[in-house]
């Protein structure tokens, strides 16, 4: 509470419609839970890759709604995806889960928006919405590491627009002069 004294932000209070914007937290806590369920179940599909589990991921969720703190329903859509697709990749892809994302995301967004604006943290549904974004590009801004271990260490780095396995260093200091 300290800090809340010393360091001033963005405090304000929503003037939109609030009752259009409660539906639109809705589908933002609907969509983080999604990427949560997604990210969980792509890490214990991996694990079971990796470490030879043979985990039947349409069961977890089944014996999780059983006897598992968690105990959602949700976990019947899960269990439903991995009946239909054993080999699904990441629930984002099941074309139940897609379309919801896809018919949610704006007003998730919005809720990130508002929320940022008015300086109120929501680390929950921030880390979903990056995990989601990250899911679906093709390149990420994490490309930029090459870059920045070539300027600090002469590390080299590839180029998109070059063959891969073809490596560049760059004068980064001598570009600013």
């Amino acid at each position: 509470r300290y800090a809340a004294k010393e360091i001033t932000g963005p405090v304000g209070k929503y003037d939109g419609d609030v009752k259009a914007f409660i539906t639109k937290v809705r589908d933002a806590l609907y969509c983080s839970k999604m990427c949560s369920y997604a990210q969980g179940m792509a890490l214990l599909s991996r694990a079971s890759e990796e470490f030879n589990y043979n985990l039947n991921l349409s069961e977890v969720a089944r014996i999780w709604k059983g006897g598992c703190i968690i105990r959602a329903g949700f976990l019947d859509k899960i269990k439903n995806a991995f009946n239909q697709n054993p080999q699904l990749p990441n629930l984002l892809l099941a074309p139940e889960f897609k379309q919801t994302i896809l018919d949610r995301q704006d007003g998730w967004r919005e809720v990130l928006a508002v929320s940022n604006k008015l300086g109120i943290p929501v680390p929950a549904f921030s880390a979903s919405l990056d995990y989601f974004d990250s899911y679906r590009r093709d390149r990420l801004p994490q490309n930029l590491t090459q870059a920045q271990r070539d300027y600090f260490g002469a590390h080299t780095y590839e180029r998109l627009d070059k063959p891969r396995g073809e490596f560049f260093h760059t004068d980064w200091m001598g570009l600013s002069s």
